[in-house]
């Protein structure tokens, strides 16, 4: 029974379900529209100023006629006609959006809170899906963002989140791509804007990196006064004692006059008097030694350096 009244009054289903009206609401809709069409043509240029409007460059008017989209893109930019009585107009921004996600609190794979605010940069690209499709374009969006960012966090470490940042905004463009399409959303850029670690985990960090450098700049002293002192052995190899004095005294000269070092200045010569002294001395004691006292004394000096 409501099947036949249903039909009576001009009301279809189609393959997938949906209802589409025909019939006697049909004729009616184009007859509406045919009378509104004549009472414009004859009140015309008076009525034309009640049946015009001008859209931007970047706007984009989508016209519901009746309730129904009107076929056809959307209208714009330039001069919009309309049928002020019969239709209603949803404009649309082009332009480049923006979507400031304020610090969110996220928890990374290995277990460390973050705050992470962002920026997304969108378009719409399909002014009609983006009025029939979704009720608040803009808050879905936010919402989309804000949960795609907690799920892409979520999935990857700490130090992946510190190295890898164009790599992960790369890939939450990836996730909102299809999730936004359906309302003719097209997300452009997404930027990690900044990633507020814990005041005891910075802390860490920091003296961890302090360590790493200091080890750093120990190896790199060690191995310069490695490389020092093999060029001076070379280079004192080839020098003449002439020249050693000259570079003895010139050492002495460099030393600040200002430090509290007291230096004793002795003659090379007193030095090599020294010496060869002590080793006369050592010749004559060994000679004074009886020959077997020699011999043993002989014997027990490699003894003592293989000791």
């Amino acid at each position: 029974m409501m099947i036949g009244v249903s039909n009576k009054v001009g009301v279809e289903r189609g393959t997938g379900g949906e209802v589409r009206q025909g019939g006697a609401v049909g004729i009616l809709e184009a007859a509406l529209t045919v009378l509104s069409v004549l009472l414009i043509l004859l009140t015309f240029p008076f009525s034309a100023w009640s049946c015009v409007q001008v859209k931007l460059e970047y706007e984009r008017a989508v016209i519901f006629r009746l309730g129904r989209v009107v076929k056809g893109s959307a209208k714009g930019p330039g001069l919009v006609w309309f049928i002020p009585w019969l239709d209603v107009i949803q404009k649309v921004d082009l332009r480049i959006l923006s979507i400031y996600i304020y610090p969110q609190q996220v928890l990374t794979a290995d277990s460390v809170p973050l705050l992470v605010d962002t920026v997304v940069f969108y378009r719409v690209v399909d002014p009609t899906l983006w009025f029939t499709q979704v009720q608040n374009g803009y808050d879905a969006t936010y919402w989309l963002v804000q949960a795609t960012l907690r799920a892409v966090l979520g999935a990857h470490k700490l130090t992946d989140l510190l190295t890898q940042r164009p790599t992960i905004a790369m890939r939450m463009e990836e996730v909102l791509q299809p999730g936004s399409r359906p309302w003719g959303v097209q997300v452009q850029r997404v930027e990690l804007r900044n990633l507020k670690l814990p005041k005891l985990l910075r802390r860490s960090l920091g003296s961890e990196a302090e360590a790493v450098r200091t080890a750093r700049a120990m190896m790199l002293v060690a191995e310069g006064e490695v490389k020092a002192s093999r060029t001076l052995r070379e280079a004192a190899s080839h020098l003449s004692p002439e020249v050693l004095r000259l570079r003895y005294l010139q050492t002495l000269a460099s030393v600040d006059s200002s430090a509290s070092v007291v230096v004793w200045i002795l003659p090379t010569e007193i030095l090599r008097l020294k010496t060869q002294n002590s080793s006369n001395r050592d010749t004559a004691g060994t000679a004074e030694l009886s020959h077997p006292e020699r011999e043993e004394l002989l014997q027990a000096e490699p003894n003592k350096s293989e000791l």
